[in-house]
């Protein structure tokens, strides 16, 4: 076409995707049946990632027989799972992982300050111990990553309070 000076038409050339279009606009049109975590989006029924770009590919996806049978099986079901992204999770500190991180610290620095060598955590006594009497005692872990872990910790909390009662 060009070779004979007609030129095609801008609308031919230009792609028929939303260019601006984020996946969290596309959650405030469609409601609860989609959401959106780490720049995707879900279905929230279905647990699926769809094309945020294409409003028709959403609108095939709700009219689908699968969405609307795993809609319904959705409904029924008392607790409402959303699928999340990996990094989301990973940046998620549940109470259980703050505990953990806790106890940890808290037997270091008993240990610490009773001159026990963190060796004697590796006993298997030691070990019976702390799993059927500590609450998350299970959790703790061997000398070597108490040592590289959470040693420096300690140890950095100590030098603080010694230079503070030195003043």
């Amino acid at each position: 076409m060009e070779r004979f000076g007609v030129k095609s038409t801008p609308s031919r050339n230009r792609s028929k995707t939303a260019l601006y279009v984020t996946p969290q606009d596309r959650v405030t049109e469609f409601g609860s049946e989609l959401h959106e975590d780490g720049g995707k989006l879900f279905c929230t029924s279905c647990n699926v990632v769809l094309n945020h770009v294409r409003k028709s590919a959403i609108n095939d996806h709700l009219k689908s027989k699968t969405h609307t049978k795993r809609k319904a099986e959705f409904e029924e079901q008392n607790v409402r799972k959303k699928q999340r992204t990996l990094t989301a999770s990973l940046q998620c500190n549940s109470t259980a992982q703050t505990e953990k991180t806790s106890v940890i610290q808290d037997f270091v620095k008993m240990c610490l300050e009773a001159n026990i060598p963190l060796e004697k955590a590796d006993h298997p006594a030691v070990r019976a111990f702390l799993s059927r009497y500590v609450k998350n005692g299970s959790l703790i872990p061997k000398s070597d990553q108490l040592r590289k872990a959470y040693l420096p910790d300690g140890y950095d909390n100590e030098n603080q309070l010694i230079n503070t009662e030195d003043r």
